[in-house]
């Protein structure tokens, strides 16, 4: 985070606490807590400072689960909303796929990739993801030479399930909408930010 909220102007920080309010359930769930992956807690940071900013990152998390998936804000609160669900182990296996292909090193991608398949895809993993027989058994051999695509297909089958079941879900919940019509009315408001939009940071 590249200030602390003390450094805040005091409208900002009215603005973060009432965000806080209308996120409810969301922020005091937003951790990952894998260690073959993880997106920290949602931080207030200097990018979402500016009230326009953020409204068009909230509003674009409806337009498609690629734009939701490529926010940090919208990740956390994606799988804070998850948790709710007892189903945050697909996101958390999307996220340390993501995280394995950017390794370089072939000792690292070896050693990481059994941690991930330990922690998501064997038989009673303690986060094991819904995949089918077929997808496991070929992820398995997948670790025999392992490469940098080698959880493509799981990874692929679990992002089409939280697209295609939990998305539609997260988006109707009543913290998102409630969360997207304050975001709405603030991104047609005068960009003034006057006191008649106490939202966001």
């Amino acid at each position: 985070m590249c200030r602390t909220l003390a450094a805040f102007p005091t409208t900002c920080l009215e603005r973060a606490k009432e965000f806080k309010t209308r996120l409810g359930i969301f922020l005091h769930k937003s951790e990952l807590g894998s260690d073959t992956g993880s997106v920290g807690k949602f931080e207030w940071s200097c990018k979402h400072s500016k009230e326009g900013n953020f409204s068009e990152d909230v509003l674009g998390w409806k337009e498609s689960f690629d734009l939701l998936l490529s926010s940090r804000n919208g990740v956390a609160a994606f799988h804070a909303f998850l948790k709710t669900e007892f189903s945050e182990e697909n996101l958390e296996f999307w996220l340390a796929c993501e995280e394995f292909k950017k390794l370089r090193s072939a000792t690292k991608l070896a050693s990481r990739a059994h941690k991930i398949f330990e922690e998501f895809i064997c038989r009673e993993a303690p986060k094991e993801v819904n995949i089918d027989h077929e997808t496991r058994e070929l992820t398995r051999m997948n670790l025999q030479a392992v490469t940098a695509t080698c959880f493509d297909v799981a990874q692929g089958k679990t992002r089409t399930l939280m697209e295609k079941d939990s998305y539609p879900r997260f988006l109707k919940s009543p913290a998102y909408r409630d969360l997207a019509a304050q975001a709405s009315a603030t991104a047609a408001s005068p960009a003034s930010g006057g006191p008649a939009e106490p939202l966001h940071t």
